[in-house]
């Protein structure tokens, strides 16, 4: 009796959204693909570098739509691997940050199956990018801190360390925060963030309907609640977050 073959994933992040900011390892191996699995923000141009004949299923999530439960995905991942094939897991932005990856990577452990994980952009350096502005500076932004802005439930995660996230002297960059960041300003100010700290809001980040504007962490939330899109809404708070900013 034959021994059936074991597949292989290749966990490839996707970046932002903009093909030509794939790296070449992604494109590689989105072109050698059997199946590729991807998320909403990974489709369109990007899967054009798929083979003809590659099974490609979508299986993002987003919140407020009927989404796939991360079991399932977790489970389509191992059976289709387990007919042999290279199969392409297409996470937006970098695969590790606020992806699940970590569960996936726990599945394929318990199933036997070897895998590998390609970085990629993630949007706060693209939407950094965008508005021509660093995300460090010496003795002013000396820190890089990333956080969720919402928890399982779609709520303001609790047990966030308010010392770190108030700190002047940090970018903070918020995902998923559109509809929490009002509670969040104000746990920022309470615990001493000045109400002015310039505040960036980027969404669509490196798609053609890309848009940013500056504003503060108290006047941002106003402007969140008016915002009408369906695009992903990243924020990012600190001195840096302002135009023409010169460094001193």
């Amino acid at each position: 009796m034959k021994t059936p073959k074991t597949g292989f994933v290749s966990f490839v992040s996707s970046g932002p959204g903009d093909p030509d900011l794939l790296t070449v390892k992604a494109v590689k191996r989105l072109e050698a693909a059997d199946a590729i699995l991807f998320d909403d923000l990974s489709s369109g141009p990007i899967l054009e570098h798929a083979k003809a004949d590659a099974d490609l299923v979508g299986v993002g999530k987003r919140a407020g739509r009927p989404s796939p439960k991360q079991d399932h995905v977790s489970q389509l991942l191992i059976e289709y691997a387990q007919t042999g094939a290279h199969v392409v897991r297409l996470k937006s932005g970098d695969a590790g940050i606020f992806g699940r990856l970590e569960e996936e990577l726990t599945a394929l452990r318990a199933a036997g199956i070897a895998y590998e994980i390609v970085p990629g952009i993630t949007a706060a350096s693209a939407a950094a990018a965008m508005a021509a502005i660093p995300l460090t500076r010496r003795m002013t932004a000396r820190r890089l801190q990333f956080i969720t802005g919402h928890d399982t439930k779609g709520g303001l995660p609790e047990g966030l360390n308010m010392a770190a996230l108030a700190d002047p002297e940090a970018t903070t960059v918020v995902y998923m925060g559109k509809r929490t960041f009002a509670a969040l300003a104000e746990k920022l100010v309470d615990a001493g963030l000045p109400a002015q700290t310039p505040a960036l809001v980027a969404q669509g980040v490196s798609t053609p309907s890309q848009k940013y504007a500056y504003h503060s962490i108290s006047t941002l939330p106003e402007i969140l609640r008016a915002m009408d899109t369906q695009a992903p809404v990243l924020i990012l708070y600190g001195a840096l977050a302002r135009p023409d900013d010169t460094p001193v």
